[in-house]
């Protein structure tokens, strides 16, 4: 299981799954914020018993000030697949208010899967808000949580 939480700042795109998606506000973070990919990236390398995004990808190293997430799930790919584990399938949930995130769902499935090399059916990307309540509901941030099933 992974999960991520960011705050929405301004002067940041919004990147989400490697999609960029048009909003006023985008995530503040060290990289480009992507917390659904960070979730995801948790998630897989917890499932494999491999650590965590902030011991791969520290905020703390100025090569990855502002980097794409998506290289992250791209890097752990190969990683997972020397350590004898496939991906089974991943499923993660965006928690934000506003805005509407569901027409942007296949475009991240596909990034996704791509970066993880499968088939976008092993990939799930659903959107919920959380009715204005928390720091999504009012639309300080927003988190993201996953869960990854990996086979041996």
């Amino acid at each position: 299981m992974g999960i991520d939480i960011h705050a929405l700042v301004e002067g940041r795109d919004l990147i989400l799954g490697g999609v960029t998606i048009p909003h006023t506000v985008g995530l503040s973070g060290h990289s480009d914020g992507d917390a659904l990919t960070h979730a995801i990236v948790d998630a897989l390398l917890g499932a494999a018993g491999m650590g965590d995004i902030g011991g791969r990808f520290p905020s703390s190293d100025e090569a990855y000030k502002d980097a794409d997430s998506m290289t992250f799930l791209s890097a752990i790919a190969p990683e997972l697949s020397g350590a004898g584990w496939s991906v089974q399938n991943v499923d993660a949930t965006i928690i934000a208010q506003r805005p509407a995130l569901s027409p942007f769902a296949n475009e991240m499935k596909a990034n996704i899967a791509q970066a993880l090399e499968i088939d976008p059916s092993r990939i799930n990307v659903k959107a919920t808000t959380s009715d204005r309540l928390g720091i999504a509901g009012r639309e300080e941030g927003i988190a993201a949580f996953a869960v990854a099933l990996l086979e041996k």
